[in-house]
């Protein structure tokens, strides 16, 4: 299929209205070579939105002489675009909210490649240090509000999802858009795009006309899952732990809908830092939930969860089927005790610094073919250090589906290959081949190769 394509100038709307010299001068410089690729492989991802597809390496193909000038003038910066994708205009201007997702890619790439990895290269991150650059991040790009009550859902869920699971997300949705929740989800197709659009209905019908739809990606994911419409607060974080990072730690509730191996290394992470001792008193609302027919996939989450972390884990969760108002009751509720929590302790509303993570969940973990076979996966670890070993194991599948470096190491090296206690490895097996069956892995009327081979 041929794309049309345009050559255009555009001017910042939302973000970078103004920028330095010297910020417009480091953009030029041949020797930032990595930052210039980051930024045009993620503005074309943006550009691209609506796509059918979740294959980042067929967009980037299609568009490889896609290219981006700057032009700076005393009043501010423009953009030229050069072979860029035409459906992302209309009578010849960019779509507005496609200008706003596409300045946010710049304002979030500048600001890390100026304040975050300048600071890196040197001294080594901290823990601590990833926090106050995750904090900083979304500060920058302005999501962050101390004087609003707790009200923040954060929705996890699958891209890959049928029509009738959907459908619930924009119940659940609609339900948490009449409490007056805002909506943040890693800003994609199907279940991230679902609680917006429902949430969005909900919103109007209470006259709420300032309502958040954050979005929260990584270079590495965008160009499969670029920022669907309704995002109105797009945040580009630079790797998958920061972007999960800034989730748990802005997150009031959080809804997991059904999804594939994205959504059980969100759901992994998360419980690998609640069962930690440090955080025992530190919780965080969170909810499963799906229609009728969902019910035995999150059995077959809950059955996987208690076999590997135990049943203490499983109490840190609830499973609510086929009831949109229950949820969001229960998410509303369960801020307005967050908030009283919170407000007794003195901590931000808006960010929560209480939640200890352990390097195992904030260092960038690369799913090479070393690395993955290489992962601890004993049943005789302590659950929090399992959780984020299985957590790394569903991040490379991930690489390995929809990233374009994990696709092309699994056609040069073949599948990645997973070692552990053969429990554990009969349970991920079956689990994954659930996800397959089901179609969870890729966009419907893809054939999908698994990228992984489970050792017997």
């Amino acid at each position: 299929m041929i794309q049309e394509k345009i050559n255009i100038i555009v001017s910042p709307e939302g973000s970078l209205e103004v920028l330095s010299h010297h910020e417009v001068e480091r953009l030029r410089d041949k020797s930032q070579s990595h930052v210039h690729e980051l930024l045009r492989r993620c503005s074309l991802a943006v550009l691209n939105c609506g796509t059918q597809t979740d294959n980042a390496d067929l967009i980037f193909n299609a568009f490889s002489d896609f290219d981006i000038h700057f032009v700076q003038n005393d009043w501010g910066l423009q953009l030229k675009l050069l072979n860029a994708p035409a459906s992302a205009f209309i009578n010849g201007q960019m779509i507005k909210g496609i200008k706003e997702h596409l300045f946010a890619v710049f304002r979030d790439i500048v600001y890390v490649a100026d304040q975050i990895e300048q600071a890196d290269t040197q001294v080594p991150m901290s823990t601590s240090d990833i926090t106050d650059a995750v904090f900083h991040i979304l500060r920058n790009a302005k999501v962050l509000n101390s004087r609003v009550r707790p009200n923040l859902a954060v929705c996890w869920g699958g891209h890959s999802i049928d029509r009738t699971e959907y459908s619930y997300t924009k119940k659940v949705g609609y339900e948490m858009g009449l409490q007056g929740l805002d909506i943040c989800t890693g800003c994609g197709p199907g279940a991230m795009k679902g609680p917006m659009k429902g949430a969005l209905l909900g919103h109007f019908k209470q006259r709420i006309f300032d309502g958040k739809f954050l979005g929260f990606t990584e270079p590495g994911i965008i160009a499969a899952e670029p920022p669907n419409p309704i995002v109105n607060g797009l945040v580009i974080l630079p790797d998958i732990e920061k972007r999960l990072e800034a989730f748990v730690r802005s997150a009031h509730a959080i809804i997991v809908f059904p999804g594939g191996p994205g959504s059980m290394e969100e759901i992994l992470y998360l419980l690998g830092i609640l069962v930690h001792p440090a955080n025992y008193g530190v919780r965080i609302p969170l909810i499963f939930t799906g229609p009728e027919k969902n019910r035995p996939y999150f059995q077959m989450i809950h059955d996987f969860i208690g076999a590997t972390l135990g049943f203490e884990t499983q109490q840190l969760y609830k499973i609510i089927i086929d009831d949109p108002k229950q949820v969001a009751l229960i998410a509303r509720k369960s801020m307005d005790k967050m908030k009283q929590k919170r407000k007794s302790l003195g901590d931000s509303f808006c960010f929560n610094w209480q939640l200890k993570i352990d390097p195992d969940f904030t260092t960038p973990f690369y799913p090479t073919h070393e690395n993955m076979a290489g992962l601890d996966l004993s049943k005789d670890l302590p659950p929090a250090i399992l959780a984020a070993n299985l957590r790394k194991v569903f991040s490379g599948i991930v690489a390995g589906n929809i990233k374009s470096e994990g696709i092309k190491a699994v056609e040069k090296y073949g599948p990645f290959e997973l070692n552990g206690d053969s429990n554990i490895m009969t349970l991920m097996d079956h689990l994954l081949s659930s996800f397959i069956a089901q179609g969870r892995m890729k966009l419907p009327g893809s054939i999908y190769e698994p990228c992984y081979r489970v050792a017997a």
